[in-house]
């Protein structure tokens, strides 16, 4: 299978910018052969770098207020318009391809960290919520649910993908190589710091290929007029890609790449993932489900 993980950095908190840059990426990749595109967490339309620099969690502070609703107003309706241009560049490309987005709840208020899942073919086929945002996040995501935990089949191979620290929830993996996955992509904000370690572990835990892809921010990012932009040092460096792939044995395939922008490709021998389950396949013949068991609540919540 041949995998193009997309490192770059989102027009941030600017949806139609962002998706732009999303459908030439895609092209870019389609070009290239991939069967497989990757896209960082929330690469649509940026994580909110802002909560780890400023005091987030000022009580009814104006420019918090603010920064949110600017947030939520560019935030995506999977729905509408603008995003169905990239189920058409994904048709186009022809690969299956998983994209990071700030996804706006129905109720207009909130917002998930979704990865959604879109196949050449069938279009949207998931959309992964993140169970838990982590620390800051949990200022701005709401909670997920369970309903995107599935794995989907393209090109004779099973794939499934989860959003950032959610790689380090032991169920939520489990529940990942329950599917049978057999390339399992990582989303995340970037930095190898995040990537370095979980990409190897989860590979050689659940022997099969994690593509880890990350974004690169840096305060030259920020709006102008973001309301917070006074808070933020300039020249500040919030992430520098990190994006790795490592295969079933825990080996690289591709070491993390730091700060440079574009497509990590990598060619991966799908077989490999069975060779390096003779002895030991997590959720077959290694497991023992007289013993232990995982339920796991699939059904989309809403309020």
């Amino acid at each position: 299978m041949r995998i193009a993980a997309i490192q770059d950095s989102p027009a941030y908190l600017d949806q139609a910018a962002t998706l732009e840059i999303v459908r030439s990426r895609i092209a870019e990749a389609g070009a290239g052969g991939a069967e497989l595109i990757a896209f960082p967490e929330v690469f649509v339309m940026g994580y909110p770098v802002w909560i780890d620099n400023t005091d987030a969690s000022a009580w009814e502070q104006p420019a918090q207020q603010k920064a949110f609703a600017r947030y939520l107003d560019q935030s995506v309706d999977l729905t509408g318009d603008e995003f169905a241009t990239v189920v058409d560049a994904v048709r186009e490309a022809g690969a299956f391809t998983y994209l990071g987005v700030v996804e706006r709840a129905a109720s207009g208020g909130s917002v998930y960290c979704s990865l959604v899942a879109i196949d050449p073919t069938a279009g949207i086929v998931g959309v992964h919520r993140k169970l838990k945002p982590t620390y800051g996040e949990r200022l701005v995501w709401a909670d997920g649910d369970g309903a995107g935990l599935v794995a989907h089949d393209h090109a004779g191979v099973r794939l499934t993908g989860l959003n950032c620290w959610e790689n380090w929830m032991p169920l939520a993996r489990t529940a990942m190589y329950g599917t049978g996955s057999q390339v399992h992509v990582a989303a995340w904000p970037g930095s190898a710091g995040l990537t370095e370690d979980v990409t190897r572990f989860v590979a050689k835990e659940g022997r099969l290929f994690v593509v880890s892809v990350g974004a690169v921010y840096d305060a030259s990012m920020l709006p102008d007029d973001f309301p917070l932009a006074d808070q933020i040092e300039p020249g500040t460096k919030f992430h520098n890609g990190g994006t790795c792939i490592a295969g079933p044995d825990g080996r690289w395939v591709v070491e993390p790449v730091r700060n440079e922008k574009g497509i990590v490709w990598a060619d991966v021998d799908v077989g490999e993932v069975a060779r390096q389950r003779q002895n030991f396949d997590p959720t077959g013949h290694y497991s023992r489900p007289d013993v232990l068991r995982l339920s796991v609540e699939r059904t989309r919540l809403a309020p």
